[in-house]
């Protein structure tokens, strides 16, 4: 059975002022739980203490101090401020019993008003899901399929190679997935919640490795924060993560990603600074990845 994001992220009350609990278990977990996910459990425990459901969530800034083991988590949340159109709150999320905060989010909510109404984004040049495979091929070494994670998410290649089978080759720094949950996200009105955006942008890696390319190189990239900005609501399943890697150089890389229906409607885009831990072979050096 496939994991329920809604469920596996719900909010509890605790004891004090701006006390919350959450009990997340180990179905989002690629090594460790999804930080995605642990940013979709602190911006729930934000949402709940505000209790303004007219306030919507805008924006997310968070920074992963230490790493969370599945299991209680604890949310220490305070609203910086409460105005007419918009509300800024921080919350700290750590292990229950622990002291020290596994990550720290800032977000930023507000109510909907009259303004201009500007695209500057235009769609990337990627087949509709219809078109594109499942990425889950049953072949060895495709993480696709032995990852948690993935077992709660239906994922369909747009751009990019099967970096688990041979004959592939380096190629721009993007990677684009199509993802849908397993178990529909939906809010009162069917929109997709938007607190369920940031475990699609927190898969940004693969734009690194299909600039590399082919080698020995093996390196894991833990994030060291993630931004995601919500710019715009859909009532539809399927999500396009469409990264670009900028740059990689002295053991950090930075990558963007940017979130489409399949309406071809921008509906979020993210940033993120990720730790590279080499695990074996020598990173490669003087890597151009064309445009």
């Amino acid at each position: 059975m496939s994991a329920d994001l809604a469920a596996d992220t719900a909010p509890v009350r605790g004891d004090g002022p701006g006390a919350w609990t959450v009990e997340l278990g180990n179905a989002w977990d690629f090594l460790l739980p999804s930080g995605g996910v642990l940013l979709t459990a602190a911006l729930r425990c934000a949402a709940a203490e505000l209790a303004e459901p007219e306030l919507r969530l805008i924006s997310a800034s968070t920074v992963f101090c230490t790493p969370l083991q599945p299991g209680r988590l604890a949310a220490d949340v305070a609203i910086l401020r409460r105005g007419g159109t918009a509300a800024q709150v921080r919350t700290s999320l750590r292990s229950a019993g622990g002291v020290e905060p596994g990550l720290e989010t800032i977000a930023t909510f507000a109510r909907e008003r009259e303004g201009p109404d500007v695209r500057g984004a235009h769609f990337p040049d990627v087949p509709l899901p219809d078109d594109c495979e499942d990425i889950k091929d049953g072949a060895p070494g495709n993480a696709h399929d032995k990852v948690r994670f993935f077992a709660n998410i239906d994922c369909r290649l747009a751009r990019g190679s099967r970096f688990w089978k041979p004959g592939w080759q380096a190629g721009p720094a993007r990677y684009a997935r199509w993802f849908r949950y397993q178990v529909p996200v939906r809010d009162g009105a069917g929109r997709l919640e938007r607190w369920a955006h940031p475990p699609i942008a927190d898969t940004m890696p693969a734009a690194l490795a299909q600039a590399i390319g082919p080698s020995s190189y093996r390196y894991f990239a833990p994030s060291l924060d993630l931004t995601v900005h919500v710019v715009d609501d859909t009532d539809r399943e399927w999500l396009l993560s469409s990264v670009y890697l900028r740059r990689a150089r002295a053991g950090i890389a930075t990558a963007e990603v940017e979130i489409w229906d399949d309406t071809r409607r921008l509906v979020a885009y993210g940033t993120q600074t990720m730790y590279l831990r080499n695990l074996a072979g020598t990173p490669p050096s003087g890597v151009v990845a064309p445009p």
